[in-house]
């Protein structure tokens, strides 16, 4: 008779394959059972003895299934870790569904291999791909030791459990024995027992199998651990097995002891899981690269509308795009299967990660011809992922739909370079601009209560309370885009200016006492939407305040958490909503400031067609034929509008920073105008040209700018700001007008001179400034495309978005898009103590 026992060389075996790579065990337990905690004490022992990070997760008694299974949802997203046991039993004073806790365990870190899918895997022979169980595989490995062929021998199994008996009758069954199950009610055991060449017990019965049971010369494997009573012992108990050892030792080839023989291999059949369960993980893992899929586009001919594009496409569910990026479960807040809130915790989590390439897209004046900066932002990100395999993150701004029901396009990219689904994405998304709304009205409505109660309480007449409803939600949507955390919106709105006293004296919604409430509104609309595009790449949607009465970006916390998801190696692509002498020029003067992020390269959109307008090229009606210079090749007039993008080009370089042009292309572009927009673009300054066919083609149509642009990430830059905010007021202006949009001087009319000296005196003087301007020409002329010049720049009024916090001067003819009212109100004689008691509701 041989004794099997656990072989020392395996633990020096495993030695030898940590020496490679790192590898993290967590060991999960609810409750303090001392065999239990015996247990773990192994598993922690032999873990540290052959190298392996082993950690002990504990939760107490009074832990709920729910609490347990967002522990183990934890494990499982942390990639640092490559396995996790579940110690049993449970021990909680709750209920407590065993199975559905151990198949909440990932597959793919189910070392003890007690998952339904393993052992589904298991009873189908896929050996090579699941986790045998570690005690019926320990098992496997004494067999082997005694030199024993399985094929062809008579095997039985005493037990059915999930952890021993049923696999270890797979595994027999998968190496070529004839085996039998054995079980309680099983008849004529012996005789079963007797017919067996290799027997294994794990009934959980003491020292039930006898020794003339036994065949002669068997190998038997004995699993039991069993107390009985024994008063040589100190503690009045003795450990044995389901086989009576002392009798089975005369009959059995070989023998395992109880305690020292399955036991230690079970557990080194845990660390050798551990270990297999890394090098899986890390054949597929490259450090800092997602591990995500991507839709193979098949574009068609004649193109579809982009209704139709969209439609063909099924996104994948929200929760595996964010485990793709990696975001854990906790951090997502899923609205269907297709959209989610992504939790600002993330980005807490994420604070040491380096930050990725930061790219800005802008673009020349738009034209009803199309520029297509959203569709490029979303190419661009679609060709770094899905074709050059960087991890890429377009950060986009939410699509206003306003009164006209988005008439003039979704905003959300078109062709092969969309956001989907797009009747979701197009439509309320998840809420946030409902809720910018409700807390617009609330202001209103305190303003509208606060006359009221007022005009009951005193004699005194006051006339001309002008209230400006529409300019609330503007500058809340402000607020919303640049806050840089929940306690810095909470902040923000409640500095928002709603009402000046006649001595000017400002009101903020803090002294209304509603800020906390607005707050509360818009707690959610604070965390960025994630979606995807039709090729799978992520995408935020988040925020849309507008480029010509606000900063025309979508939100600082949208970018600071990409940046930190996609790493150091990856590229963030946000955009700068109108033409770069707007939205770029606030990207950064504003942006750039309050985020701290400073972007790497900046990517100038231009199209053959819009700088053909820009050139001189005739007006487009809406419901006309196309003239003909925007269909035929007319090089003349290219060039002359390429002198736009040379003046937009100089905008942007501006800054300090590398400017690669991407042209969108148009089907009736010809080679020779491409070519010349190429040569003007490179003779004004941009590092590279690169015509992109993204709208027809996908991320494919725009591998080449990706290229260039990582090219340009690598050259050394430094940014610059426009102006220093120490500046005088009406001096900042005057130079944003002057090398933004070639103004020869400003005029500042005299209600923005008063302003100007009021918000110098208020120490308002050092913010910067928001250019309040037509979106449609450099000049504040809509009508006046190219390049504009011997024009000064009309300044007729200045306001105060203290939330948001700049100045926005109002230039020409531009509307706010305020709701003005105007009221007769009686004395207000219960505001706040330094209040004046004459109160004029102004919105700033």
């Amino acid at each position: 008779m041989h004794i099997l026992a656990s072989c020392p060389g395996k633990i020096s075996c495993l030695k030898r394959e940590l020496a490679t790579s790192f590898k993290t065990v967590c060991v999960f337990q609810v409750g303090d059972r001392d065999d239990s905690n015996l247990y773990i004490s192994m598993k922690l022992k032999a873990a540290a003895e052959i190298g392996i990070n082993a950690s002990h997760v504990r939760l107490p008694k009074t832990a709920t299934e729910d609490e347990v299974l967002r522990r183990i949802v934890e494990v499982n997203e942390n990639l640092e870790v490559h396995g996790l046991i579940v110690q049993l039993p449970l021990d909680s004073i709750n209920p407590m569904d065993t199975e559905k806790v151990t198949n909440a365990v990932a597959p793919e870190k189910d070392v003890d291999g007690l998952t339904s899918i393993n052992a589904g895997k298991l009873s189908r022979g896929d050996l090579g791909d699941c986790f045998i169980p570690c005690t019926p595989k320990g098992c496997m490995k004494l067999i082997s030791q005694t030199g024993t062929s399985v094929a062809g021998k008579n095997a039985v199994v005493i037990g059915r459990s999930k952890i021993v008996g049923a696999p270890m009758h797979d595994l027999l069954l998968w190496s070529h024995a004839t085996v039998t199950t054995c079980h309680s009610k099983t008849t004529d055991l012996a005789a079963q027992v007797g017919r067996a060449d290799i027997l294994v017990v794990g009934a959980g019965k003491a020292e039930m199998v006898k020794g003339e049971w036994l065949k002669e010369g068997a190998v038997v494997i004995d699993c039991g651990i069993n107390h009985i009573p024994d008063d040589s012992k100190a503690n009045g108990m003795r450990v044995v097995g389901d086989v009576h050892y002392p009798s089975a030792k005369e009959k059995a080839g070989f023998i395992t002891p109880v305690p020292g023989g399955v036991g230690p291999m079970t557990v080194a059949m845990l660390m050798e899981n551990t270990v297999q369960s890394a090098k899986r993980f890390l054949k597929t893992y490259q450090p800092g690269k997602w591990n995500i899929s991507y839709a193979k586009l098949k574009p068609q001919k004649p193109q579809p509308r982009d209704a139709a594009i969209a439609h063909s496409f099924t996104p994948k569910s929200i929760g595996r795009l964010a485990r793709e990026v990696g975001l854990f479960s906790e951090e997502v807040e899923p609205y269907g299967t297709t959209r989610a809130k992504v939790r600002l915790e993330a980005l807490n989590r994420l604070k040491t990660q380096p930050n990725g390439k930061y790219l800005v897209v802008t673009g020349i004046t738009p034209t009803p011809l199309g520029e297509g900066t959203t569709t490029t932002t979303l190419g661009l990100a679609q060709a770094l992922g899905a074709h050059l395999h960087v991890n890429s993150f377009a950060c986009v701004r939410q699509p206003s739909r306003g009164s006209n029901f988005g008439v003039k396009g979704g905003a959300v990219g078109g062709g092969y370079c969309q956001v989907i689904p797009m009747e979701e994405v197009s439509l309320h998304l998840t809420s946030d601009t409902q809720a910018v709304m409700a807390a617009s009205s609330l202001v209103v409505d305190t303003i509208n209560a606060r006359v009221l109660c007022e005009s009951t309480q005193s004699d005194k007449v006051i006339k001309n309370i002008i209230l400006l409803s529409g300019y609330v939600a503007s500058e809340m949507m402000a607020v919303l885009a640049l806050s840089t955390s929940l306690g810095d919106m909470t902040r923000r709105l409640a500095r928002m200016v709603v009402a000046y006293s006649r001595k000017g004296k400002p009101v903020t919604t803090e002294d209304l006492g509603i800020s906390g409430v607005l707050a509360t509104l818009m707690r959610d609309a604070v965390k960025p939407s994630l979606m995807q595009t039709v090729e799978g790449t992520p995408v935020f949607v988040h925020t849309c305040p507008l480029s010509d009465i606000a900063q025309g970006n979508s939100s600082i916390l949208a970018d600071q958490i990409a940046l930190k998801l996609v790493g150091p190696e990856g590229f963030v692509v946000t955009e700068a909503e109108g033409g770069a002498e707007l939205g770029m020029e606030k990207f950064f003067d504003i942006k750039c400031r309050s985020s701290g992020l400073h972007p790497d390269v900046v990517v100038m959109v231009a199209s053959v067609p819009a700088l053909k307008m820009h050139g001189g090229g005739p007006a487009v009606t809406a419901g006309s034929a196309m003239p003909k210079e925007y269909s035929a090749e007319n090089l003349t007039l290219l060039e002359n509008g390429c002198n736009h993008l040379k003046r937009q080009l100089e905008n942007a370089r501006a800054f300090g920073l590398p400017v690669v042009v991407a042209i969108n292309t148009f089907s009736t572009d010809t080679d020779a105008e491409l070519g010349l927009v190429c040569e003007q673009a490179k003779l004004a300054g941009a590092l590279e040209a690169v015509p992109c066919s993204h709208w027809a083609e996908g991320g494919a149509g725009a591998v080449a700018l990706g290229q260039a642009v990582q090219r340009a990430a690598e050259t050394p830059h430094q940014i610059n700001f426009l102006y220093d905010l120490e500046m005088p007021i009406d001096d900042k202006i005057r130079v944003i007008a002057k090398s933004m949009y070639g103004a020869d001087d400003v005029e500042l009319l005299p209600q923005a001179q008063q302003k100007v000296a009021l918000f110098s005196k208020q120490g308002l003087g050092n913010l910067p400034i928001c250019m309040a301007k037509t979106h449609l020409s450099l000049s504040h002329d809509p009508e006046r495309k190219g390049v504009p010049t011997g024009f000064t720049l009309p300044i007729r009024d200045i306001h105060a978005n203290l939330g948001a916090g700049f100045l926005y001067p109002l230039v020409g003819t531009v509307s706010t898009g305020a709701v003005t009212h105007s009221y007769e109100l009686l004395s207000v004689t219960h505001m706040n103590a330094d209040l004046e008691h004459d109160m004029e509701y102004m919105g700033m």
